[in-house]
């Protein structure tokens, strides 16, 4: 053996029969004889430590032949791991000698022992059950067991972080050799998961960042880091969360799709419940950085496209908006990034009218903001029609995160005048068809307004009967269109909640209803949106609040 930093072939040969020697400790002489030389196996531990840093594993067994038998021996002796210094060392040794990319059989093999290792290192119920002599001698430190060992594990965590902070890593001479402790790091890790004593260097490694563009903590360290986040079987803070998301898309679009599905199949009971599970799914926090924003606009594109607009992608994409925007504002970050960012392709004064609450207006400026927001849209829409469709896009995709105004514009259009209700008409059919400009959005608007005049009309009318009501749907709604259906259905909703007349007949009509033009989505995702929305107004709406959940009780019952 050729000497490396200070190692020699004797020092070596020296400790390797004192592991032999020691064994397991079974007797009083083997015991005392370890505690003699901590000190001096500690420092050859670290001259060992010194060398194998720059080395793959497979260059490491060529220059030290017995290495895995030394420690491995030195791993299970009871004594030598309870001396927290040779522990530490032991663990960066066992970290050094781990392929990040093993690529033959021989580092196959060592990645394996040495996981096996680790785990019986940073295992509590493994190092907790030793003979008596050692709690004994652990006792007289004034500990008990676990304690002990619990703070011991904690130190072997706390050297492994500060091994990870950028000034200690300096001191290696290249970048390369950098890269390489870390990924193999993060793969000694993946068994190592779900103890929680190991939680904060996860969050170290997550949150290292070398000077290279490529990734340096393996795939599978953060593929499973991800699952055992979605399971719930590790808490870690929210900054190491969107850390993961940061650096690994397929990671972020998992989560994303697990917290998609679970709203779609799941089917919460109300919007609050819904605003619950996106929360807890730290989407809207990760959210604050645009990278990842820009992921999840696109998830929700997509299956916007892919559903055909259908209500509840369009009722979950405006509540994790909402949960969006009040993370935002609750992000006091120095280096918080412009709304701008998040919303590049289109004019700031239409973010800003989109961004005020219905419930911070005043009933006459409510009215007049959903005034100039639709000649806001209109103006916009009417310019990009010249331009591309992309364009237009772009513009219903704005408004389809805010379409609590599309709510409150088909509640006002029952009680508007003609002069204001086209504008809030067009805002209307706009939310359901961007191309309202066209022959086909003409029809549309054509037969949204009949049927606001003949439910003006019976809103008005003495003892109105869920037969008048259902002869209106019958003439009027027109189910060649979908776009000029899903209008007439939502502006009959706003005349069974918003009108007294409405609130006569509305549980009579609304499971026939529902179930003959096959809307239960559709009307469940409508009641739930406006019951919440309402739920944040005046003391007036209580008794419109009550009627939108005994309708969603019924829904659910006939569904």
């Amino acid at each position: 053996m050729t000497e490396d930093a200070g190692i020699t072939k004797s020092s070596f040969e020296f400790w390797l029969h004192k592991a032999l020697e020691w064994g397991q400790i079974t007797t009083p002489e083997s015991q005392q004889d370890v505690c003699l030389h901590l000190p001096e196996l500690q420092e050859f531990l670290l001259q060992i430590y010194g060398a194998l840093k720059h080395m793959n594993c497979t260059d490491a067994v060529q220059k030290f032949p017995l290495i895995g038998q030394l420690l491995g021996r030195l791993c299970w002796n009871p004594f030598v791991i309870g001396h927290d210094e040779c522990q530490k060392s032991l663990m960066w040794c066992l970290c050094c000698l781990y392929s990040g990319e093993p690529q033959n059989p021989v580092e196959l093999k060592a990645n394996s022992w040495i996981q096996i290792s680790l785990c019986h290192l940073l295992s509590l119920s493994g190092l907790g059950h030793h003979d008596s002599d050692i709690n004994n001698f652990i006792a007289t430190l004034g500990l008990t067991s676990a304690d002990y060992y619990v703070k011991l594990v904690e130190n072997v965590i706390s050297s492994l972080v500060t091994e990870l902070s950028r000034n200690w890593f300096n001191r290696f001479n290249s970048q390369q050799s950098i890269s390489l402790r870390v990924r193999s790091m993060s793969l000694v890790c993946v068994p190592l998961i779900n103890l929680p004593e190991i939680t904060p260097l996860l969050e170290a490694l997550l949150n290292y960042h070398g000077d290279g563009s490529e990734e340096v903590l393996h795939c599978e360290f953060l593929e499973v880091m991800n699952e055992a986040i979605l399971q719930k079987k590790i808490s870690l803070s929210e900054s190491a969360v969107v850390q993961l998301w940061l650096r690994h898309l397929p990671s972020l679009e998992k989560a994303l799709l697990q917290n998609f599905e679970s709203l779609i199949f799941d089917q919460p009971s109300s919007v609050e419940e819904m605003i619950h599970l996106i929360k807890s799914s730290l989407l809207p926090k990760a959210a604050c950085h645009p990278a990842i924003f820009r992921t999840i606009e696109e998830f929700f594109k997509n299956a916007l496209l892919e559903t055909n607009g259908a209500p509840e992608v369009m009722t979950i994409m405006q509540v994790f908006t909402r949960c969006f925007h009040q993370a935002y504002q609750g992000n006091n970050n120095q280096y918080k990034f412009p709304l701008k960012a998040y919303f590049p392709h289109n004019p700031h004064s239409l973010l800003r009218a989109f961004l005020k609450q219905p419930s911070d207006l005043p009933a006459a400026g409510l009215h007049q903001h959903l005034i100039h927001i639709a000649e806001m849209l209109k103006a916009i829409v009417k310019t990009k029609c010249t331009r591309s469709c992309g364009d237009l896009f772009e513009t219903w995709f704005l408004f389809i995160h805010f379409g609590e105004w599309a709510d409150t514009a088909a509640e006002h259009l029952l009680m508007s005048n003609a002069e204001s209700s086209d504008a809030l008409l067009w805002l209307l059919a706009f939310y359901y068809d961007p191309n309202v400009e066209n022959r086909q959005g003409t029809q549309t608007m054509l037969e949204g307004r009949s049927l606001c005049e003949y439910l003006t009309t019976l809103s008005r009318t003495p003892a109105l009967s869920a037969r008048d009501l259902q002869a209106a749907v019958n003439s009027k709604i027109s189910r060649r269109q979908p776009a000029t259906e899903e209008l007439a259905v939502h502006l009959i909703i706003s005349f069974l909640l918003f009108t007294a007349n409405g609130h006569t007949i509305a549980r009579e009509f609304i499971a026939h209803f529902a179930v003959t033009y096959g809307e239960i989505l559709r009307v469940s995702s409508l009641l739930s949106r406006i019951a919440y929305r309402i739920s944040q107004l005046e003391v007036k709406y209580q008794r419109t609040v009550k009627l939108a959940n005994d309708l969603l009780q019924i829904l659910k019952f006939v569904g």
